[in-house]
């Protein structure tokens, strides 16, 4: 019920803008206020959780490590598994942000008969996030063509690089294929795997059909729906130059396509895919684990009122006595 209530309310969204798309007086709407509006959200929304997460106080060193913690010089210690100095760091972040580390060495545990607990490899879930995540950078930098005049050079050689089969005319992207391959796998684990659907959240099923309609909606107007590319660029440079226009040649199909995006951007501060701001403010990955070589004083550490264990025993003295324990005095 949760994936069938979430795509429902992907689809009322894509319909309501394709119907409504049509009428003149909205387009201005759907064009350039949707837009505003969800980027405003988005840079509030994210400065607002950056900031908060940045005010946290964060008086001990917390890092997650799987290795040997640097102490004695004859103690091979996990430069990169449990880093000591900032290079360490800098490299297991990378690591993890780029390639996704942690979840490559991921596993996963099933109760087979017997009972019988069992662990195996879940490498298929690494690569399909991995993929769904650098087919989304990828199309996200190739869809600076539109905002930019003239295009980079950078961004001319991501599209030939993307579409180097040349498959068809135009031609195919792979980023396209590979970002429906992965979200249709991600959405079909949390179906299919009934730990992972007893644990996902309508929210969860929200943003993977949003993004997958997003795709579908790109995708439709590439290779399957004629829409004028000229006029999208002409509303792009217009919006980000601050003189938004709406040509009458875009079409609904396109406004579908920005609002879905736009929905997207005004959801990403409020939802699980935060993450990628996150992952760089969290202490258990950005700091260096020098408790041994470093004495860190906890910044709250004022005098308590303490009950000694002395003082508990002249207490209780009676009690103890009466009830045959024994007392240290």
């Amino acid at each position: 019920m949760k994936a069938l209530g979430s795509f429902i309310v992907v689809m009322a969204l894509a319909a309501a803008v394709f119907l409504l798309g049509h009428v003149a007086h909205l387009r201005l709407l759907f064009g350039v206020v949707v837009p505003y509006a969800a980027i405003a959200m988005f840079l509030m929304g994210i400065s607002y959780r950056v900031v908060r997460w940045s005010l946290s106080p964060v008086p001990f060193r917390i890092p997650t490590t799987c290795g040997q913690q640097k102490s004695l010089p004859w103690i091979k210690a996990g430069w990169l598994e449990n880093p000591y100095r900032t290079v360490g760091v800098v490299a297991r972040m990378a690591l993890e942000i780029l390639l996704f580390r942690s979840l490559f060495r991921n596993t996963k545990a099933e109760l087979r008969e017997g009972p019988r607990l069992t662990y195996g490899e879940s490498k298929f879930l690494w690569l399909a996030a991995l993929a769904f995540h650098w087919s989304f950078l990828l199309i996200f930098l190739r869809h600076l063509r539109f905002f930019t005049e003239p295009i980079p050079h950078w961004v001319l050689l991501l599209e030939r690089v993307d579409s180097f089969f040349q498959i068809g005319a135009p031609n195919l992207y792979l980023s396209d294929v590979v970002i429906v391959a992965a979200l249709l796998y991600l959405l079909q684990r949390r179906l299919r795997d009934p730990q992972v659907r007893y644990i996902s959240l309508l929210a969860d099923y929200f943003a993977l059909f949003l993004i997958l309609g997003l795709a579908v909606s790109g995708i439709s107007m590439r290779y399957f729906t004629r829409v004028d590319t000229v006029a999208i660029k002409q509303l792009a440079l217009g919006l980000v130059t601050f003189s938004p226009i709406v040509p009458k040649e875009v079409g609904s199909l396109f406004f579908v396509h920005l609002s879905l995006m736009s929905a997207l951007a005004a959801y990403f501060p409020f939802s699980k895919l935060v993450h990628m701001g996150g992952v760089f403010l969290s202490p258990t990955r950005n700091l260096a684990n020098n408790n041994r070589m470093k004495r860190h004083i906890n910044p709250w550490d004022y005098p308590v009122k303490v009950h000694t264990y002395a003082e508990w025993e002249a207490e209780f003295r009676d009690k103890i006595v009466a009830a045959g324990l024994p007392l240290d005095k």
